[in-house]
């Protein structure tokens, strides 16, 4: 089972108040959770990533196991310790300005 951390503006529109915990039936990549989350959680289509290309969007960062994997592709492989539970997978608003 994986766990999710998700900006508390993407809980909002889920409606959900906790942490993610998926089972995955593809293996754990970007691709599978943000697929697995958006068919769990319709009200988030197209806020991860656009629609049309899959492509993560620009101010959406991902992190494993204390590193930003953003630019790492959206089929990397995650950490074991991402995949067996131990470490969370988070979902982070990126924060611009001065």
């Amino acid at each position: 089972m994986i766990t999710v951390v998700l900006p508390v503006q993407l809980r909002t529109l889920a409606r959900i108040t906790e942490d993610v915990h998926l089972d995955l039936s593809a293996p754990p990549t970007p691709t599978s959770i943000v697929d697995a989350l958006e068919a769990q959680y319709p009200a988030l289509r197209g806020t991860i990533r656009d629609p049309a290309t899959g492509r993560r969007r620009a101010f959406v960062r991902f992190f494993a196991c204390g590193e930003d994997i953003s630019h790492d592709g959206m089929d990397r492989s995650l950490p074991d310790a991402v995949q067996m539970g131990k470490e969370p997978f988070y979902i982070v608003g990126a924060m611009a300005g001065g």
